[in-house]
This record gives structure tokens, C-alpha cells and sequence, in this order.
């Protein structure tokens, strides 16, 4: 039986509305090789506990491979934002500051929530009004997922 024509344009008109509605974005993925620290974790008897839950090896410097993946609003379907020219200028931002022995990231205490909010302030400052959604994480394993708004 054939649908009939009201119910037919009463289903388009929704779903062209939903299409209009919808919030869009993309999202892109990179890695880089990083080394940081947890001040204090050697010390602290919260973190140094000596027993099963010890994490005082992050009080001295220990490297990772950091994974990245940042999503950002975009406003329509054609390339508005182009991802590979943003992933490559988001690589460019660690490989043109502090870099030391072969482009390996020095983050001295920053964590993983400190990395994505001082990478958002980049991000921001270039795209600015769009929401954003930045993971950090220690090897893919651990790590952050980090949602701001749109700046206005």
C-alpha cells in the first residue's frame, strides 16, 4: 500500500528538519612521544603508598606516546573545516615548540587535562565560536576527554 501524500511530506519535512538541526563536526587523530612528571607523586603518601596502589614512579620523568583526538563544530558539509590540513597544523604546533632530542615532547608536570586545555587555547584563538572536544592519552590507555563550548 502506497504511503499517502500528507503523511509522505509530514516525514520529509521532519527529516529535512533534523538534517538542518543536526550539530556537525569533525575529528582527527595523532600521537606524539612525550615526557613528563607528577610532582610529588614520590612523596606523597596518598600516591607512594608502598603497597598494590603505589604510583610513585610518576615523580620522575617518564615518557609516553600521548594520543590526541580532537573533534571541532563545523557548520556545513563541505569542508569547512578540511581535517587534514587540521591534523597536520595541530602536529605542526608540537613539532615547532618544546621539542628536545628528536622532536620528543618535554611537558615537564603538565597532565593530560593540562595538555587538551592549553591545546584548546590554540584551537580557539584560530576557529574560534565552535565547540571543541579534546581525548589526551598516555599511550591509548589512560587519559582525558575534555568538552568546551562554543567561546562567543
Amino acid at each position: 500500500m502506497q504511503e499517502p501524500y500528507y503523511n509522505y511530506i509530514g516525514r520529509m519535512y521532519k527529516m529535512t528538519d533534523a538534517i538542518n538541526k543536526a550539530s556537525r563536526s569533525i575529528w582527527v587523530t595523532f600521537r606524539k612521544e612525550g615526557v613528563h612528571m607528577y610532582p610529588g607523586a614520590d612523596s606523597d603518601p596518598k600516591l607512594a603508598t608502598g603497597d598494590w596502589d603505589d604510583v610513585s614512579f610518576l615523580g620522575v620523568a617518564h615518557r609516553h606516546i600521548f594520543h590526541f583526538r580532537v573533534r571541532i563544530e563545523v557548520f556545513h558539509n563541505d569542508r569547512d573545516i578540511e581535517f587534514i590540513q587540521f591534523k597536520r597544523w595541530l602536529e605542526r604546533l608540537y613539532s615547532e615548540q618544546g621539542t628536545t632530542d628528536g622532536e620528543v615532547l618535554n611537558l615537564n608536570h603538565r597532565s593530560c587535562e593540562m595538555i587538551a586545555d592549553e591545546l584548546y587555547e590554540k584551537i580557539s584563538a584560530r576557529y574560534p565560536g565552535r565547540f571543541v572536544e579534546i581525548d589526551v592519552a598516555e599511550d591509548g590507555e589512560n587519559g582525558c576527554s575534555i568538552f568546551y563550548p562554543k567561546n562567543t
